[in-house]
């Protein structure tokens, strides 16, 4: 029987046992580095939904000045036909202004930081052409 032997399977054991301690202190850092990124990913989902937002209010007021252009062609209120082609979550954010055949909108997309929805705020104007 040679010596090496049984050596070799103690020191198989020990690196072993080195090892599980290595992986255990390993998986507490994944864990504190996690939690470490989650406010960078929450920013940066914020920020993400905010520029979606922002994308969804200019075609919201592109949509509402045709609409008005439109109604100015069709004899009809084009305010009030600008007002009614903004989705439901914008009647209350949007800003209309008709001055002889320019309809101009204004929406103000949704944000959770008043100030920043202040500087979003889609503008877009539609003109009804010349007089017939």
């Amino acid at each position: 029987m040679r010596v090496g032997r049984g050596w070799g399977a103690v020191g198989a054991w020990v690196g072993a046992r080195r090892s599980l301690r290595r992986l255990a202190g390993a998986r507490g850092q994944s864990t504190v580095e996690i939690v470490g990124l989650l406010p960078v990913l929450l920013a940066v989902a914020l920020g993400a939904a905010q520029l979606l937002a922002a994308g969804v209010a200019h075609e919201a007021a592109d949509h509402a000045a045709e609409a008005g252009a439109l109604a100015i062609l069709q004899g009809g209120d084009p305010a009030d036909a600008a007002r009614d082609a903004v989705p439901g979550w914008a009647r209350d954010r949007v800003a209309v202004d008709v001055a002889g055949r320019r309809v101009s909108v204004a929406v103000e997309p949704p944000s959770p930081f008043p100030g920043l929805a202040d500087r979003l705020t889609a503008h877009a104007s539609a003109h009804a052409g010349p007089t017939s």
